[in-house]
Parts: C-alpha cells; structure tokens; sequence
C-alpha cells in the first residue's frame, strides 16, 4: 500500500485511541487485520506477543512494530509518532491548565472526583491484569513477594522486575527451541544506532551543560531509566514513578500523581503519556530562570524524547530477529514471571492511591528496614470515600466504561462542592 495511505491510517489511529492499551490493541485489530487486510490473524498475534516481551508501552511499540512490517524505518516512524502526538499535544496543554488553575476551588472539587474514578480504574486494571497472569501458585507467590518488597521495603521497581524475570528464566528448561531465520544482523544496527544515539545525546548534553543536580538532567536520566524497566504497562510503571517522582525528588504530591492519571485517562495514545505530565510540573515549578510556562514546555518534550525514543530503539534492534526472539523458552519464562510480579507491583498502586485518596494524613513509619505509610483514622475524607463508592458503582456494578466513569465522578465532586457553598 502507499506509504501516504499508511500515515493517514495511522494519524486516525492515533487520534481515536482512548481508552488505554487493551482498548488501542482493539482499534489497531479492527484497521489493520479486519478493515484494510494489510495483516493477517496470525500475523497480528505474532507482533503483539513480540511487542508484551518488550519494556515500554505495547501498543506504541505495536504500532512502530507493524508499521515497521509495511514500509521499514520510514514507516515505523510514522506509525510510532503519530499514535503518540496527539495525545501528546493534549496532555501537554491539559499540564499547562492544571499548573495554572488547578488551585481553583471548583476545578479541585472536579479533581477530587476524577480521583476517585482513578481508584475504580486501577482496582480494574489489577483484576483483569491478575486474571491474565496469576495461573498457578508460583505467579500468584511472585505477586505477594513483588507486593511485599515494594509495600513494605520500599525496593526500588527495576529490582523487581529484574529478580522476577531472573526467577522465570531459572525455572524454564534448558531444551533446545526451535529457532526461526528472522533477518540479518546488517539489517538492525544501522537504525537502532541511531535511535540509540538520538534518545542517550541529548541527556548526556544536559547534564554536562547544566549538571546533574539541575531538574532538566534529573528528569532526563530518570525517565531514560524508567524506560527500560516499563514491563507489565503503565499502572505497573506508575507505582515506580510514584516512588521517586514524588518521595524522592519532590516534582508532585501524591494527589496530583492521581490528578496525572486521571487526565492521561482521557486522552488519546499510551497511558504512558502521564509522565508528560511528571516532567511539565517539575520544570514548571523550577523553571530556572525561565518562564515557567516554556521550562514547562520543555520538560514534557524531554520526558517524551527519553520515554519513547527507546522504543523505537527496541523495535528497529529486534524486529530483524522476531522469529528467534520468540522462540526462547526462557525468554518467555522470564516474561511470564515478570507479568506475575506486575500484578503485585499494581496492588501497591491500588493500596499507594486509596490512602493518599482517602485519608488527609498519610504519615510514614519505619521499624528496621520495614517501611510504610500508616494512614491516621482521624483523618479520612468521608467525601472521598463517597465519590470511590460512585465511581466503583459506575465501574463494576452498572459498568459505564472508563470515560463515562470519569465524567459521572468529576460531576459527582463538583456537586459536593458546589452543595458545600
């Protein structure tokens, strides 16, 4: 098919897709499998099942991967880019808003709302996750062990991520697989070394130019490290970024980290997106001499440069040698055991947002190497509790989807607000 046909079906891709990966995965099917035949069944599975064994957000790498399939580099570019500007361009005026008017009373009651729902979108996101992943006993042990390192230790994610799949590879056999042809070597190392280049340039300029300590470089390295410990999607990622954003480096207070999801949920492209958000506020907040609307600008285009250029770095190196990639048993072993630790991983998030949610003060208490927040009964918000009670009804009972579980919830707390007046 032309290459114009091609970056027109995926620009209208990247502006329907709302909804978050399972939703966008649908979409893609529908286009690319059942509307424009440009794949087959099997075909389709085969990238998707590649794209699950990649860090980073599946559907984005879904796109580049099958626009990779039709016109190469070229094409996989344009697919990968523009599934993510749209909600890209959103997100970053959505920052914008916020950063200037989210004091405003009724648009904070409208937010302590859109929390809520964030509550009965990850309690979501937790049971069909588990249901995928939690088979037998070993998955459902790795879930409580990642739940408990995180909750109780506070380890950092990237360890258990890594311990996870370390533990997966060790418990498949050695037996030999059959190993597909896949392509040459010559045909990756080319564009992969530019993608590598083009993501690791850039952060190492910063941080010579500006020093290590400055929010730019902090941002940057950051989320150059996030990018390769994103397994399991963005809820599981989040609870890492929750973790250094806000205990470590300060950028957010852990209600605006559910204010970020809840606008990331109603914008096009990857969920991922919400760390566009992350990286607007910490530069908005120490914009440096800068207006902070520009530092701010910067910021999210820098979060967005270092988040997904390694993906197009994952896809460019590997799509050569798909065939052999999936044909490792212990690849998959470490890919299954790394999605059961993610389950656990999102509990913590559940748990991490319900109190922050919930309860006004959410103090840390430490004995020996056990760490963890221990909310203040005194201090629980019975208007939270109402507005997590309608939005779990919204979700789980009358089953009204994401957006209109958003919309009845941020109704829902400017009711309150506005009764309160």
């Amino acid at each position: 098919m032309p290459f114009r046909e091609a970056a027109a079906t995926w620009a209208r891709i990247g502006i329907a897709s709302f909804g978050g990966p399972a939703a966008q995965i649908a979409l893609m099917h529908r286009v690319l499998v059942r509307e424009k035949g440009w794949l087959d069944e099997s075909r389709f599975l085969h990238a998707l099942n590649f794209c699950m064994l990649l860090p980073g957000p599946e559907a984005q790498q879904l796109a580049t991967y099958v626009g990779w399939l039709l016109h190469r580099v070229r094409g996989g570019l344009a697919a990968g880019l523009l599934f993510i500007l749209p909600g890209a361009v959103v997100m970053a005026a959505l920052a914008a808003g916020y950063a200037a008017w989210g004091n405003v009373p009724a648009v904070a009651a409208a937010f302590a709302g859109v929390k809520a729902a964030v509550l009965a979108i990850v309690a979501d996101a937790l049971i069909r996750i588990g249901r995928r992943a939690l088979k037998d006993g070993r998955a459902y042990a790795l879930a409580a062990g990642a739940f408990t390192a995180i909750f109780l230790f506070d380890l950092p994610f990237p360890l258990i991520v890594a311990a996870a799949g370390l533990i997966g590879c060790l418990r498949r056999g050695t037996a030999a697989a059959e190993i597909g042809t896949g392509g040459g070597p010559g045909l990756a190392w080319r564009p992969a070394g530019i993608a590598l280049a083009a993501w690791m340039l850039p952060v190492a300029a910063l941080s010579a130019l500006l020093g290590t300590s400055h929010v730019l470089s902090e941002t940057a390295w950051f989320f150059s490290k996030m990018a390769v410990v994103t397994f399991g999607g963005a809820y599981a990622v989040l609870s890492y970024v929750a973790q250094e954003a806000v205990a470590t480096y300060g950028w957010l207070a852990p209600g605006e980290m559910l204010d970020a999801l809840g606008l990331a949920e109603t914008t096009p492209g990857p969920l991922i997106l919400v760390v566009e958000f992350v990286g607007f506020l910490a530069s908005w907040r120490d914009p440096g001499g800068l207006d902070p609307l520009l530092a701010g600008l910067i910021g999210a285009g820098l979060t967005l440069w270092v988040t997904f250029a390694p993906c197009f770095l994952f896809i460019f190196a590997a799509a050569p040698h798909v065939e052999r990639l999936r044909g490792l048993p212990r690849i998959s072993g470490a890919l299954e055991a790394v999605t059961a630790a993610v389950v656990g991983v999102i509990l913590n998030l559940a748990v991490w947002f319900a109190l922050n949610a919930l309860f006004r003060d959410v103090p840390k208490e430490s004995w020996g190497p056990v760490s963890v927040h221990l909310p203040d009964p005194a201090s629980i918000d019975i208007g939270a509790v109402g507005l997590a009670l309608l939005a779990g009804l919204a979700m789980f009972v009358l089953r009204l989807g994401l957006m209109p579980t958003l919309g009845v919830s941020a109704a829902a707390g400017l009711g309150l607000h506005f009764a309160a007046a």
